[in-house]
């Protein structure tokens, strides 16, 4: 799914919303999020899932093409852990995800 498709779905189930009264939601939720982890902290969603960020230590890399020895900063890296009630869902007998074919 993608942004506009969520959208679309919150302004249909929710007629007394305009379009742009629920893309002003959903970019201010993702914008939210994104601020308390960048400050530090973790987004806890209860039975959807938390978001937080991990910190990668600084280290010595490759560059893929020539092979030099690059220097890699430490860097925040976002991570999100589903809840049980997200986890319930994707396992029951009743939803059987199929792989997609590539779209190239």
């Amino acid at each position: 799914m993608i942004k506009s498709t969520l959208i679309d779905r919150i302004s249909i189930q929710a007629p007394h919303l305009y379009r742009q009264d629920a893309q002003k939601i959903v970019n201010t939720i993702f914008q939210e999020i994104t601020a308390a982890m960048a400050r530090g902290d973790r987004v806890e969603l209860r039975g959807f899932g938390i978001f937080f960020a991990k910190l990668r230590k600084p280290r010595i890399g490759r560059n893929p093409r020539t092979g030099a020895m690059v220097s890699v900063k430490r860097k925040a890296v976002p991570f999100f852990r589903a809840g049980k009630e997200v986890k319930s869902r994707l396992n029951s007998d009743k939803r059987v995800l199929e792989p997609r074919a590539s779209q190239c």
